[in-house]
């Protein structure tokens, strides 16, 4: 079970951070954190309001309570704070703690709102200014990625193979309604841009996230905090895979924390190995990748399109 950590906003950055690292300390656990290494502008996204499905999303998921009012401000009535400069001392502490530290994006809510729509040299500099300022902060250059909102372009993914990375984690698999894999093959693959095959290796999200479980009636039942960690595990019993969790340090590393000590234990429990994207690369590395075309899709729970694993080209 490979768990990959977004760090969304300044709030998850200061206290959902350590919180995480505490529980996964206690279980022996690792994980990747992918940081946002710049401003804070989580009320920008407040201009999503009109896209379909993110009133129901707000409703269910219960941001204001999740993220605080004051984030919400952020950008807006509120100055968003620079989280690699204000938070650098937490950054390094997390690394110094033993986990793997990577990138998410330098501006969360600009990159996710904008990336699908800019060119090659916007994309490639804000890549750049967050692979800049991960080096200023941690003293090395970063080694991986992690897109903010599972939003990418083509030249987006081809300054991963610029910037050396062997492995990101940058999309989703295509799931079914009951959070299932839609296609149970789907897992690491190279992505083809055209007739060029990128070389960088990618590990797609294998399982819903905690956002877009909660308040869904799936088979019949309503998915709530009761309930969500059984529902997640019934998903994974068997240890018959590989999968990668995604979690958020504004969630499963606050108020949703119980949840995630649940689900620590429960992989546990099934035999999984709790570990990060390096480790999990390590795993792969040398299997024959299926190559997939950069793909577009949607999920349950989600609004919006994002990079999900297109059918492997023959």
């Amino acid at each position: 079970m490979v768990l990959k950590i977004d760090v969304d906003t300044y709030r998850g950055t200061r206290e959902g951070t350590l919180n995480l690292v505490r529980m996964l300390k206690a279980h022996n656990a690792q994980a990747t954190f992918l940081f946002s290494l710049g401003p804070d502008h989580t009320g920008w996204a407040l201009r999503r309001a009109l896209r379909p499905g993110f009133f129901s999303k707000v409703s269910r998921t219960s941001v204001v309570e999740h993220y605080g009012i004051k984030t919400l401000m952020y950008g807006t009535l509120l100055p968003g704070p620079d989280i690699g400069k204000q938070c650098a001392e937490q950054l390094r502490s997390v690394r110094d703690a033993g986990f793997e530290c990577g990138i998410h994006t330098w501006d969360h809510v600009l990159w996710q709102d904008n990336v699908a729509k800019r060119d090659g040299k916007w994309s490639t500099a804000m890549m750049r200014k967050a692979a800049a300022r991960f080096t200023q902060v941690f003293g090395t250059a970063p080694r991986t990625h992690g897109a903010a909102g599972w939003q990418m372009n083509n030249a987006a993914f081809a300054e991963h193979d610029t910037a050396g990375y062997a492995y990101a984690s940058d999309g989703r698999c295509v799931l079914n309604e009951n959070g299932t894999l839609a296609n149970p093959a789907d897992g690491p693959h190279r992505l083809s841009d055209g007739d060029k095959v990128l070389s960088h290796i990618q590990l797609p999200t294998t399982l819903p996230t905690l956002d877009e479980l909660l308040g869904r009636e799936i088979d019949g039942v309503v998915i709530g905090t009761g309930n969500i960690a059984a529902f997640l595990l019934k998903l994974t019993a068997g240890a018959t895979r590989d999968h990668v969790y995604t979690l958020h340090a504004e969630l499963e590393g606050q108020k949703l924390a119980p949840i995630f000590e649940q689900l620590l234990a429960g992989w546990k429990a099934q035999g999984y190995t709790l570990a990060s994207m390096a480790d999990y690369h390590q795993k792969v590395r040398h299997q024959t990748m299926p190559v997939c075309p950069i793909t577009w899709g949607e999920l349950p729970g989600r609004s919006g399109q994002l990079i999900v694993q297109g059918a492997a080209r023959s």
